[in-house]
């Protein structure tokens, strides 16, 4: 028996999770979405693509997002560390671009907990922690005639069982919906 999506979304506070694939992003604006209070979304500077708040409009409201622009991984990792601890933020996400140690991993986990956040790293293709408590890989489907289906699979779960589904984000409800697979002609 394939297992409820929701038994496992959303996310588990107080614990640190990661999301690949091309559909990452999306899968963390989705989780932003339920959060209660602002997100924080830390970048390396250098990376050519940007943030734009009005792309996340879809899930929630841009007022409630704060871009951090970090000048490399320790500092982006220092800073969503310190996020997590201090627990006045309900969502930290980082954009990773090199694997993220145990050791590393380990301290995120522990800052998470204290300050009783959700974190999310998005990895590229890959690479994970031990660490990390879920790992989900998020991918757009085709679907002629209509847009915003993704499939995601989680490929790790610490607290439970793993499964895949197609989703969709129903803006209008801001809410997410499990969805039939499109039809094979794709």
């Amino acid at each position: 028996m394939k297992p409820d999506l929701f038994s496992a979304f959303p996310l588990r506070s107080g614990r640190v999770h990661e999301a690949g694939g091309p559909g990452a992003p999306a899968f963390a604006a989705i989780c932003a979405a339920g959060m209660p209070r602002e997100v924080l979304w830390i970048r390396p500077a250098w990376l050519p693509e940007t943030l734009n708040p009005l792309g996340v409009s879809a899930f929630f409201d841009p007022s409630r997002l704060l871009v951090a622009q970090v000048r490399d991984h320790v500092d982006g990792l220092a800073t969503m560390e310190e996020a997590l601890r201090d627990g006045a933020l309900s969502f930290v996400a980082m954009d990773l671009t090199k694997p993220l140690d145990l050791t590393a991993g380990r301290r995120l986990q522990l800052a998470a907990r204290a300050g009783q956040a959700t974190g999310l790293c998005l990895i590229p293709e890959g690479m994970g922690s031990n660490a990390a408590e879920t790992r989900w890989h998020c991918a757009p489907v085709c679907d002629p005639g209509t847009a915003a289906l993704q499939h995601w699979q989680l490929a790790k779960n610490k607290s439970g069982t793993t499964g895949s589904w197609h989703v969709r984000w129903d803006e209008a409800a801001r809410r997410l919906v499990v969805a039939s697979p499109p039809p094979t002609s794709c």
